[in-house]
């Protein structure tokens, strides 16, 4: 039988209604879902009770961030034709975040995760995306005018891990200007080797992805996939001789690096009591963009950056977690961790209605993911 192919979101550019889409300060290209994190903390699955339902996925938790600091952004990814498809639509849309380029597969489900809480440091991830919807977005899916005029284009590691998303992913940023002040283009080399059939293909499709890019994020594992060296300040020297203007290399407990090729900043640590640290290293992609486009010093950038991962690592949810500048100053100044707004006020948000949770039983793609691996708990970071 031919392959359904996505079904075009309302208001997609010039390709969608024929009205041009606005000028984002940031688009993003990647994952979403329906994140279900339990209420009771220091418990397995099989103890849990009662769950708080959020918006998530990487790439979508980062223009969720950067909203939060007033950028205009959007996101490009794929939803199933489901009442979760909806949520997410409007979750998106409660959080400032235009959901025009989001596209809705049929017969497809949004993904679900779920996790576990055992703080400090020990977050594991359960995956259910069968046939997930954002993985098939397609090349021709796009608005290529859209993503040539944003003045940041964020892609990840993880879409390039299977096609058709891998084709998409790279036509998303192969027309960037990389010469052009103020315009970035942002390679979160975000690795998923559970996603990847072939995990030793990833290199080499990172270093395809690196050459379009003028910024790459990572923590020490990510980079020695797209480097080969988990040594930080190799792995950043490495970067830029790629032709990247900016290197950052997230190191968890031993703070963060970045450098560019005439100046380096190092931060270290900031001290926060972890809560959940899912959602962390998105955080900190929200922020850094916004530095990016602000125009800020790389000093200020990486501030902002590093708190906003440790600020998240100290609330229980990642996209409504997801902190405002004025949070950040605020925790700069003091050292104290502004509160979390209640899960049913989102900041910046109107109350998103809750959907009907799906009764079709969800075979899980992949389970049990140690944190380590896949929770984005690199911040830059938090102790």
């Amino acid at each position: 039988m031919p392959r359904a192919g996505p079904v075009r979101g309302r208001g997609r550019g010039r390709r969608g209604n024929g009205v041009t889409a606005p000028r984002f300060d940031l688009v993003t290209l990647g994952r979403v879902g329906v994140d279900l994190y339990p209420e009771q903390v220091g418990v397995g699955l099989a103890e849990v009770r009662t769950f708080a339902k959020y918006l998530g996925g990487s790439a979508t938790n980062v223009a969720v961030a950067a909203a939060r600091h007033g950028l205009r952004s959007a996101v490009t990814t794929g939803v199933g034709d489901d009442p979760l498809g909806g949520f997410v639509r409007a979750a998106l849309r409660g959080f400032g975040v235009d959901d025009r380029f989001v596209v809705t597969v049929p017969g497809a489900q949004t993904p679900v995760v779920l996790c576990e809480i055992f703080p400090p440091d020990d977050f594991p991830l359960y995956f259910y995306r069968p046939d997930a919807p954002d993985m098939r977005i397609r090349a021709d899916d796009l608005d290529a005018e859209a993503l040539r005029a944003a003045r940041v284009v964020w892609v990840t590691g993880s879409g390039l891990s299977a096609e058709p998303s891998r084709t998409a992913t790279l036509a998303a940023i192969a027309d960037r200007p990389r010469d052009e002040a103020g315009n970035e283009t942002v390679f979160d080399l975000d690795w998923r080797p559970m996603f990847w059939a072939r995990p030793e293909d990833a290199p080499a499709w990172y270093a395809r992805a690196l050459t379009h890019a003028t910024v790459a994020v990572g923590n020490r594992d990510e980079v020695e996939v797209a480097v080969g060296t988990r040594d930080p300040d190799e792995a950043a020297d490495r970067l830029l001789a790629r032709g990247l203007r900016l290197a950052v290399v997230k190191q968890g407990p031993h703070g963060v690096l970045a450098r560019t090729p005439s100046e380096e900043v190092r931060l270290p640590p900031m001290p926060v009591d972890v809560v959940n640290g899912l959602g962390a290293g998105d955080a900190f992609g929200g922020a850094l963009v916004s530095g990016l486009v602000a125009g800020l010093p790389l000093a200020r950038t990486l501030e902002l950056a590093n708190a906003a991962g440790a600020l998240v690592a100290s609330r229980h949810s990642c996209a409504d977690a997801m902190p405002t500048t004025g949070e950040l100053d605020e925790f700069i100044r003091t050292g104290a961790a502004p509160p979390e707004a209640p899960a049913d006020r989102p900041a910046q948000a109107a109350p998103v209605p809750a959907a009907p949770v799906l009764t079709a039983p969800v075979r899980a793609a992949s389970a049990g993911i140690p944190a380590a691996a896949d929770s984005r708990t690199d911040n830059g970071g938090s102790r």
